[in-house]
């Protein structure tokens, strides 16, 4: 079991949202072991079936449940008519509760009880270097990703296998199963494209044309990648919000091991020194910030930049009230000024941090580029 940095306020009702298999039962099983919660579970299909039929028997079953229990409902947006009984729970019987789920915005397209605010909102991930502390290998985690289960998969068979039905069953079966789509086949057909897309500025009508199917699908298949928190959009950069709308963005998967199981790479070594490292070393510093930043709290928005004479920047962060963070990543370990050029002459004169980091150990100064090894630079991004 890891330390997880998950950390919901014990007094309140809370919603704990992430895709599945990021551990949010395992997580819940250890949190509540001294409290003895009331544990309902929706992926049991008898349990999905009753309380979508009636969902007023959540009402009776916790009929003699005294006042300042805690409620685990997993996967509560199976019946989603329960959160108006748990709404009325809350106020009446000063019940609390805890409620897993993977879409917060399924919920909300449902037009169902989000709580009002009686409920604060939380997320799970694929495990942080944070959370893995010795158990942390880079190329590891670069080949496999870090879903919690692939910790206790030790041959690479066992963690082909997982991923490769992580892909399939999830992925496919479960988006048809909640109708996220009508058609599965397109969407099938999708998933390894939009892998092999991962990091890159996203051609809609590029893909639609591969795909075999319009622009609006495509870009309704990448909303629902994530609504089911199964990947995240990166905006381009510009100062003006509205006309960031107009910009293409990027995506990238929400797991390195999933994006290579869809593009059905996971056989393939990943080799220092080759692109396929290099672009699995800024999807994995990119997961890591975007993960920390939902765990610490710190509210940064982000986004990329590309120049019109396409100089491209990995990552802009912005942190409110504090310096904003231009970021170059580099899988190399060992930079120099080559590697530091163009965020140097993009940044000069400008009031704001300008950062590289890569896997050379050694600190070092060029320009007005501070170059850190990536543990030491994501570690300075969220420090105080």
């Amino acid at each position: 079991m890891f330390n997880r940095l998950i950390n919901p306020i014990i007094s309140y009702s809370f919603f704990l949202f992430g895709a599945r298999g990021t551990g949010k039962t395992t997580f819940l099983t250890h949190f509540f072991r001294e409290r003895n919660p009331f544990w309902i579970n929706l992926l049991e299909p008898a349990e999905e079936d009753l309380f979508l039929r009636k969902p007023d028997e959540l009402s009776a079953r916790l009929e003699n449940v005294r006042a300042g229990t805690w409620v685990v409902i997993d996967e509560v947006q199976k019946a989603p008519k329960l959160l108006n009984i748990v709404h009325h729970l809350i106020e009446t019987k000063k019940l609390k509760f805890a409620l897993t789920g993977s879409s917060a915005r399924r919920l909300k397209q449902k037009g169902v009880n989000l709580l009002a605010g009686r409920a604060f909102t939380n997320y799970a991930f694929p495990l942080t270097h944070v959370e893995l502390e010795n158990a942390f290998s880079l190329i590891d985690v670069l080949q496999w990703g870090t879903l919690p289960k692939v910790f206790e998969l030790t041959e690479p068979e066992a963690r082909n296998a997982y991923l490769r039905s992580y892909s399939l069953n999830y992925v496919t079966t479960e988006i048809q199963a909640e109708q996220w789509v009508r058609k599965i086949e397109p969407f099938r057909k999708f998933l390894p494209i939009a892998a092999q897309m991962n990091g890159k500025i996203l051609n809609y009508a590029k893909i639609a044309r591969e795909v075999g199917v319009d622009t609006t699908t495509i870009i309704s298949y990448f909303d629902i990648l994530e609504d089911t928190l199964l990947g995240f959009r990166l905006d381009a950069f510009h100062e003006s919000l509205r006309k960031r709308q107009t910009l293409k963005p990027k995506f990238y998967f929400f797991d390195l091991g999933l994006k290579r199981a869809l593009e059905q790479t996971l056989t393939v070594p990943l080799l220092p020194q080759t692109f396929a490292f290099g672009s699995a070393f800024e999807h994995f510093v990119i997961c890591e910030v975007m993960r920390l930043n939902a765990y610490y709290a710190r509210d940064f928005s982000f986004s990329y930049l590309r120049t019109k004479d396409n100089v491209e920047l990995d990552l802009i962060i912005d942190r409110p009230g504090r310096s904003r963070v231009f970021l170059e990543i580099k899988s190399s370990e060992s930079v120099g000024r080559e590697d530091s050029r163009s965020l140097d002459a993009l940044t000069k004169g400008l009031d704001v941090k300008a950062l590289l980091i890569s896997r050379d150990p050694n600190r070092k100064k060029m320009g007005h580029v501070d170059c850190l090894h990536w543990q030491e630079g994501i570690s300075e991004i969220f420090s105080s």
